[in-house]
């Protein structure tokens, strides 16, 4: 198998779907089969099934009562693997979902998604990801509904579920005391009556309200991962030029964009990394945006 980086005869692209007429577990107990299935049976002529009695929950929760062992690529690993084991299919899919302060902007919101795709035929796997602001992941520490006024509209409620719990817990379960988290608050009603409930199980009076991240419950998180079903099921149409295996697109970058002024190589990519999932081939290719010089701001000679 080829180890270099350079051009070469482009991906196989066309012909019939290497998985039409499959079948393909989907690891959910969120309902994310509503962004992935269509783009699948669009794009690959396959069925996406959710097996019935699967606790993605076991392997971790957004509100910490069951904490994520592992990289979110490891996790989804899990999830996909379980899915296909109690479906009864070598295909299987999972999402896996971080939110936090944007690596390079840390006063934004962002959202680093994963969904990954299993082949234990072919021996292979193939992951999309998207780090985007395009989410609403927020909280605030209030004492009553009022004092969420001008949050609910910024967090798209009731649209988007929310989450509540004490800030400070007084029970010895501590900050992830199961017993007064409460999830999916979509009525104002249900919201007041749960910020009284944690209120009155808080050390300091105040309540820990947050968006509800789960994809049954946040519109926003579930448009994304749409887009990375999308973006995975075109990707699984193109084959290596090499082996022929399915998925073969990007895999890095190339840094060393040169400046404009002094020509140095900044750590902007210059081109971008193609490759397989299952052999060693690489190939680089220009940036898609056809950008040859970076800007002296990027330059650490030019803007130490």
């Amino acid at each position: 198998m080829s180890r270099s980086v350079s051009a070469g005869p482009p991906a196989i692209v066309g012909g019939p779907s290497p998985y039409r007429g499959r079948r393909v577990a989907l690891a959910t107990k969120h309902d994310k089969a509503r962004a992935i299935a269509r783009p699948f049976r669009v794009g690959l002529g396959a069925a996406v099934v959710t097996p019935p009695g699967l606790d993605t929950d076991l392997l971790g929760t957004f509100t910490g009562e069951v904490p994520r062992l592992g990289t979110p690529g490891e996790v989804a690993r899990q999830k996909a693997r379980l899915g296909m084991a109690l479906a009864g299919v070598p295909l299987g899919l999972a999402s896996e979902g971080s939110f936090g302060p944007h690596p390079d902007i840390p006063f934004l919101p962002a959202d680093r998604e994963l969904l990954l795709f299993v082949d234990d035929e072919r021996g292979l796997e193939v992951a999309e990801w998207e780090l985007t602001t395009d989410t609403n992941y927020a909280h605030r520490c209030v004492a009553t509904l009022g004092d969420l006024a001008d949050f609910l509209p910024r967090v798209d409620f009731p649209a988007h579920a929310l989450i509540a719990r004490p800030a400070l817990p007084d029970t010895p379960g501590g900050p992830h005391d199961p017993v007064e988290i409460h999830k999916g608050l979509a009525t104002l009603p249900a919201l007041r009556d749960a910020i009284a409930r944690c209120r009155a199980r808080s050390r300091d009076g105040l309540v820990r309200v947050e968006t509800d991240m789960r994809a049954d419950r946040n519109p926003t998180r579930l448009r994304v991962i749409r887009r990375l079903a999308v973006r995975l099921a075109r990707r699984l149409r193109a084959r290596c030029p090499a082996c022929a295996a399915p998925g073969w697109g990007l895999v890095g970058l190339q840094p060393g964009l040169p400046c404009r002024w002094c020509g140095l190589p900044t750590d902007l990519a210059r081109g971008e990394i193609l490759g397989c999932a299952r052999c060693e081939e690489r190939r680089e290719q220009p940036r898609p945006d056809g950008l040859l010089l970076a800007d002296p701001g990027d330059c650490p000679r030019c803007n130490p």
